[in-house]
């Protein structure tokens, strides 16, 4: 059964930081893009950063560049998204999904699969 956890979320004052993890059970990461969006109240998913097979490339949404890190650790089968000086506007529900890779304008949410359930970053003094 293909599976995708999310954890780490939480509340952090604004310039403080975060990693986020994403767990897969059922097929091997390494394999496949993987994408974090996410969601805050009232407005569109949007993706956040994706990483390539074999970690070849990473994208990250303009917003969050400088800032976040994606990462790839194969033995535990787990992505990780490293926030680094976040802003109020960085809270949001994160997602994590396994997709078929980005174009010029970020990833295409219908182009990815097997979403987790969400971790809420809030952050906030």
């Amino acid at each position: 059964q293909v599976q995708l956890v999310e954890s780490g979320g939480g509340l952090v004052q604004p310039g403080g930081s975060l990693r986020l993890s994403c767990a897969a059970s059922g097929f091997t990461l390494d394999y496949y893009v993987i994408g974090w969006f996410r969601q805050a109240p009232g407005k569109e998913r949007e993706g956040v950063s994706c990483i390539s097979t074999s970690d070849v490339s990473t994208y990250y949404a303009d917003s969050v560049k400088g800032r976040f890190t994606i990462s790839r650790d194969n033995a535990k089968n787990t992505v990780y998204l490293q926030m680094n000086s976040l802003k109020p506007e960085d809270t949001a529900v994160y997602y994590c999904a396994v997709g078929k890779g980005w174009g010029p304008r970020g990833p295409i949410l219908s182009e990815y699969d097997y979403w987790g359930q969400g971790t809420q970053v809030t952050v906030s003094s």
